[in-house]
Formats: structure tokens, sequence, C-alpha cells
């Protein structure tokens, strides 16, 4: 009797519970259904842009002839170019590479979701994941078509791997981290910097260390390619670490980007950020006071990304931007969610209101940032670059030469993918645009320049290019098609010394139409004539020459 009695009050307790494990499931999954209804809505709102179309074209390669691209030439991580692979060999274009951006994206919340309930609790995790759905830098590189939310999906799922490996120990728990590490680290440069939290984490949390530090050798020699990827890129970049190059400036401008960082994860409206840098600190304590292990893995992936910039130096044509640190916005969610949680144990309806309010800051947040997400770019915008990219496909020739990835070409190559032009040359690397030019066969196809006057980065941004041809036109054919110019030599160009003087005469043209890239293109331009002449043509450049 006393049993039947015990088991009808404990009945009650086991409900609740049920409820609250149900939860569970069912606030991660409303999050990720309304984030994919968005990302699937607006994936084509944000125009393409020119690192998507270099992508897509990077992964018209052969497989060999992709790795040997970006492992020997651009640098980088590869993981990225391999679905674009995957994509342009499958017969697809830009919208199934940002379908595949926007799934990693959606399935990242899952994964972040899993990890947060691991540090913390289930409610925590529910919370953070809907701070993570909310934030611009989810929001855009879902739509965006480039390895931001790959890169989270990756290193959230490795950190989430380390844990159970700490947890369970062997070499299964160990094998399956280093795969979820190495992917991480094919995805972006900054896995290095992932793997340092990771490293200091085990070392001072003390778990299993002999274990991890085995670990952590084998896949730091596994990963070799990567490293050695990565260090083509930051020579093209001229980023690294002592004297030399620009800095952020000290512990003032490291804290002012990591300020940043903060409010594109949430919300940049200073009294919302205060707010919020208020609620994470606060999270920091409540998380060492419950879970101790959890906040010393919190301080190594803030720590060690702050210590990386302080002494790191980059050069002019890059810097940290918050999506740098995405592998972070797990982590940071956690310190804003748990504030919320502890309130809503005492007052749920207030914890509910101020959840909702931050929410739809972090939306309003992500329309202020980059209103073309949400608003769509202008339809008369929209009809000249398809009618450019038509006429592109209609008139190319598979030796003509592009310059810059401009998404007019990737229109182009989408309507007529066996006849469009293989090469093109990058618009911001004087070196990596005279090693691809050297090896063309002679004599050297058309030059093919686009000027767009719409670009957000010109001094005023049109919707129509007013025209004047400085250009003559026995040697040049222009066409205009609302804010975009489309200008080819009307013969090949022959040699690269000829090709390079009728860019420079269009990039000059660029400039007199306050074009915003006209400078770094021009500046491409001579730095590789200059280095033509002083450098010619060595013999493993020219040996397919006619």
């Amino acid at each position: 009797m006393r049993t039947t009695e015990a088991a009808d009050a404990l009945a009650p307790a086991r409900g609740r519970v049920a409820i609250r494990a149900a939860l569970f499931p069912l606030g991660v999954g409303a999050v990720s259904v309304a984030v994919a209804a968005f990302l699937w809505h607006q994936l084509h709102a944000w125009p393409p842009h020119e690192d998507e179309t270099l992508a897509l074209f990077v992964g018209r390669n052969s497989l060999a002839g992709l790795f040997d691209s970006v492992l020997n030439d651009r640098g980088g991580a590869p993981l990225h170019f391999v679905v674009a692979w995957v994509v342009a060999h499958l017969g697809f274009g830009l919208g199934a590479l940002r379908a595949a951006s926007a799934c990693f994206a959606v399935a990242s919340l899952t994964v972040v979701a899993l990890l947060v309930r691991r540090l913390t609790d289930r409610a925590t995790a529910v919370i953070a994941t809907a701070i993570v759905g909310a934030s611009w830098v989810l929001l855009f590189h879902g739509v965006y078509a480039r390895m931001y939310s790959l890169f989270l999906f990756t290193s959230a799922l490795s950190y989430l791997a380390l844990l159970r490996a700490l947890d369970r120990g062997g070499r299964r728990a160990w094998a399956l981290w280093g795969l979820a590490f190495l992917a991480t680290v094919a995805t972006h440069p900054y896995g290095a910097i992932v793997l340092a939290t990771q490293g200091l984490f085990v070392l001072v949390a003390r778990r299993r260390v002999r274990e991890a530090l085995v670990a952590i050798a084998v896949v730091t020699v596994a990963a070799t390619p990567f490293w050695l990827t990565d260090l083509v890129l930051a020579k093209r970049f001229d980023v690294g670490v002592g004297g030399g190059g620009a800095k952020l400036g000290g512990p003032l401008s490291v804290l002012a980007y990591l300020r940043d960082v903060a409010g594109d994860f949430t919300a940049g409206y200073r009294p919302v950020l205060a707010l919020v840098l208020l609620a994470a600190g606060l999270g920091l304590v409540l998380l060492r006071r419950g879970h101790r292990e959890s906040a010393l893995l919190v301080a190594s992936v803030i720590g060690v990304p702050s210590a990386a910039f302080m002494l790191g130096r980059f050069g002019t044509a890059t810097s940290p931007e918050s999506r740098h640190l995405i592998f972070a916005l797990p982590f940071f969610a956690l310190l804003v969610a748990l504030p919320l949680r502890h309130l809503a144990r005492r007052h749920l309806v207030l914890a509910a209101v101020l959840l909702a309010a931050l929410l739809s800051s972090q939306v309003a947040w992500a329309r202020h940032k980059t209103p073309p997400l949400f608003d769509w770019e202008p339809d008369a915008r929209i009809a000249a670059r398809h009618d450019a990219s038509a006429y592109l496909a209609e008139t190319s020739r598979p030796d003509d030469i592009l310059f810059g990835y401009e998404p007019v070409y990737l229109g182009g190559w989408e309507l007529a993918r066996d006849t469009f032009p293989q090469t093109v040359l990058p618009r911001a690397d004087a070196d990596l645009a005279l090693r691809t030019l050297l090896p063309l066969d002679r004599p050297l196809g058309r030059g093919v320049w686009i000027l767009d006057a719409s670009e957000p980065n010109n001094l005023k941004p049109a919707l129509e290019i007013e025209w004047r041809s400085p250009l003559p036109e026995t040697a040049f054919d222009v066409r205009r098609f609302g804010p975009f110019l489309v200008i080819r030599t009307r013969e090949s160009t022959v040699t690269p010394k000829r090709y390079l003087e009728r860019a420079g005469r269009v990039m000059l043209v660029g400039k007199a139409l306050w074009i915003g890239d006209a400078d770094i293109n021009l500046l491409t331009v001579e730095r590789a004539a200059r280095a033509l002449r002083g450098y010619g043509a060595p013999r493993s450049l020219s040996s397919n020459s006619r």
C-alpha cells in the first residue's frame, strides 16, 4: 500500500520532468523552423557577391585542380570550395550554394543546443539557441554563400565532441573529435584558434590531459596541409605575428573590436548592447558558481582570440571582423541566456518579455546592418544584371579573360556553362593575377571588364551609369545595362603586356566614373605591369605559349 502511495506521490514530479524534457526538442525545433523559413524566403534577397562567384568559379575545376588552386595559389581552407565543387558539378549554381549555407546554419542550431545543454541545462540551451538564431551573424551568413555557417557548424561540433571525449575517453571518442576538428580547420584558418582554445581548456580543466595531448598532437600533424595553405593565405594578405604590419592598436582597440563582435552576435544598439554585456558578465559569474568547468571553457574561448588579436598584425587588405569569431557565438549566447534562465525561475513572464525584446532588437539590428537581406535589391538592378549576363552568355568566347569575380559573370556562366570563359584574374592580388595570366596560351583572348555604378562602396551608388566614351571604338566594345558597363576588347589582347595596358585604360575610366573598386583594381594592374617588366615570363610559366 505504501509503495503504491509513494508511486502516486512521485507521478506529478515525473510528469513535470517529462514535460521539461519534451520542451527542449520542441523549443530547438521551433527556433530551427523559424530560421529555416526566413533563410528560405530570403535566399536571393542579398545581391550576388564576388566571393560567392569566386567559390563557384574555383569549383568549376576538376577536384585536383580545385585543391591545386586553393592549397598552392589562393590559400585558405578548402572544405567550402569542395561544397562549391559539388554544387557546380551537379549542374547547380548560386541558389544551391546559398541553400547549402542555409542548411549548415540551421543544422548549427541543433549542435549549439546540444553544446549549451552539455555545459548548462536544457532551458538555458533553448534560450541560447534562440539568441543564436536571431543574430545577424547567423542570419546573414545563412544566406551569404561563404564558409561561415559551415564554420559555425563544424566548430560547435568539435567543441561538443571534445566534451564527449573528455567524459568517455577512449580512441573512438578522440577519433570523432579529431574528425570534427579537421573539418573545422578545413573550413577556416581560424580553426587554429579553435584548437588553441580547446588545448588551453584541457590544461586548465586537468581532465584526461595525457589522452587529450596525444590526440591534439595527432590532429596537429594530420592538419599539416591546412597549416601550409593557411600560410599561403597569410603571405598573400600579409597577416602574421610580431613586428611589421598594422595591428588592432592595443588592448583598447581589441576591446572595441570584441564589443562590435558582441553587437553583431546580439544587437549593436548601444543601450541594448550595454545591457547585453552586463547580462553576459552576470552570466559568467553564475556559470562559474554552478558549472566551473563550463566557465573555464567559455573563458578559454574568449581569452585565446583576445590574446591572438593583441599579438597579431594585419595587412592593409585584411582585418578581423565579427564573422571570424563565429565559433564563439554559442558561448556568448550561453552567457546572455543564463541570467534569463535564472530570472525565469522566479518571474517567468518578465524573463519571456525580456527575451522577446532582445530577439526583436537582434532582428532589427540585422536589418539595420544589412538592409538588402530584408528589403531585397531593386528590381531594376536585378533585371539589368540578368540582361548583362545574358549578353555575355551569348557573345563570350572560351578564351576571353575575365577580370575580377563579378556576379555578372556568374549569371553568364549559369546560362552557358560549356562555352563560358574559364580564366578569371583576381582583382586584389597582383602576384596571383600575373601568375594566372602568364601561363595562358598565346595569343591571349579578349579582355572583359565590368564597371558597376550601383555598388554600395561607390561614392554615389546609382541605378544608371553615366557613360561618355573615352575609349576608342576601334579597340573596345562597350555595352550599357542599367548600372553595369560591359567592356570588352574587340580583338585578342595577344600578350600579357597588351592585356595589362588595356586593363589599365578601363580602370582609369572606372576612376573617372567614381567606381569604388577602380582604385584597387588599377593598383593591381599597375603592380602586375611593373612586375612583368622586371620579372618577365619564366620558362616554367611560358612553356605553353605559342
